[in-house]
């Protein structure tokens, strides 16, 4: 059996689109239909090389999709042939699969635990989370990455508690999930600051009350709204600048959270006393997400009308057309990015 897939050969180029064989499933493994998969930074972090040398090319791509389960190999239980899931980079209950390798011809094309830049994929069990069928599926393609990373980073990271105010660096999907998870909690002050006016205004939409152009005055509005400084500050842009920013905001005893990436080479520089004086700052590894905890809870919040996750996809393209969604992605003016599978 093979598949359309989209390959990374060479870092800084196109994608190329091939079909590929489908290797018979280990123990562990399972092959799903792709129905939808959201596209985010890291994959397009992983096309420029941001993290360096890519010792795997060449290798699929794609982290996050709504599928349907064809076939099960030797001891997976956590689901069945024809079960509706969410796939997602982060590690749920179930067996860790091997890593699946594809061949196009002679050639081996190397995947991870999951990928989802294809018609078809091989994924671990860990990987795979069922869901109700209610929800389509270009709004559960969305759900194992950003907004699973977003809304965790204010329900598993952090304390956050109705009335506590909050400031996002960054409003793309990490961004904006965050914003969401803010407004539903009850926080009195939720800012926004980006260097896109577009996105300022679908914060807006999704719960930003304040909304601050990232700029040289950018500093200067925020202690205008919040003169004691916030009690929690959210980095999703991934930038240097921001995230210094990010913990100036914050007051002592506040938290600071970096869901972003930087380059391999910068770092980010800040001044010791400020953590003397209780400031924390702090990373997060996908919003410390149980997908088998977590995502049915926001595939419910949805159909309950409690978080408009479909009001993020901004865009939708087929398989064929993936590296013109690259393209928009890369102009910085995008919420979320679909494929349609077909």
């Amino acid at each position: 059996m093979k598949t359309l897939a989209a390959i990374l050969y060479k870092l800084n180029s196109p994608l190329a689109l091939e079909e590929v064989e489908i290797p018979p499933l280990k123990t562990g493994q399972l092959l799903v239909k792709i129905l939808y998969s959201g596209i985010c930074r890291a994959q397009l972090n992983e096309i420029i090389g941001l993290k360096g040398p890519d010792r795997y090319l060449p290798h699929m791509l794609g982290h996050e999709a709504s599928a349907v389960v064809q076939e099960t190999g030797a001891g997976v239980t956590k689901v069945r042939k024809g079960d509706y899931v969410i796939l997602s980079w982060i590690k749920g209950v179930g067996l860790d699969g091997f890593c699946t390798q594809y061949k196009k011809g002679n050639r081996r094309i190397n995947a991870g635990a999951v990928t989802t830049f294809s018609e078809y994929s091989v994924v671990s069990e860990n990987r795979v989370t069922k869901i109700s069928r209610k929800i389509p599926p270009d709004v559960a393609a969305i759900v194992g990455c950003a907004v699973a990373t977003g809304m965790g980073i204010l329900h598993n990271t952090l304390p956050v508690k109705p009335g506590d105010s909050v400031v996002v660096f960054g409003v793309g999907g990490v961004g904006t999930s965050v914003i969401m998870a803010a407004k539903k909690i009850g926080c009195s002050k939720i800012i926004a600051v980006d260097i896109s006016r577009r996105k300022l205004q679908l914060a807006k939409r999704f719960g930003a009350i304040h909304l601050i152009k990232a700029n040289g005055s950018a500093l200067a509005r925020l202690r205008r709204i919040e003169p004691q400084g916030l009690d929690y500050a959210v980095d999703a842009s991934g930038v240097k600048s921001a995230m210094e920013m990010a913990f100036e905001t914050i007051k002592p005893k506040g938290v600071c959270v970096i869901a972003g990436n930087l380059s391999k080479n910068e770092k980010i520089e800040l001044h010791p006393f400020e953590l003397i004086k209780g400031k924390k700052i702090l990373g997060t590894w996908g919003g410390e997400t149980l997908p088998d905890r977590d995502f049915p809870l926001y595939v419910r919040a949805y159909l309950k009308g409690e978080l408009p996750l479909d009001r993020l996809i901004t865009h939708c393209f087929k398989l064929k057309e993936i590296n013109r969604a690259f393209d928009v992605l890369r102009k910085g003016e995008a919420g979320r990015i679909v494929l349609e599978m077909g």
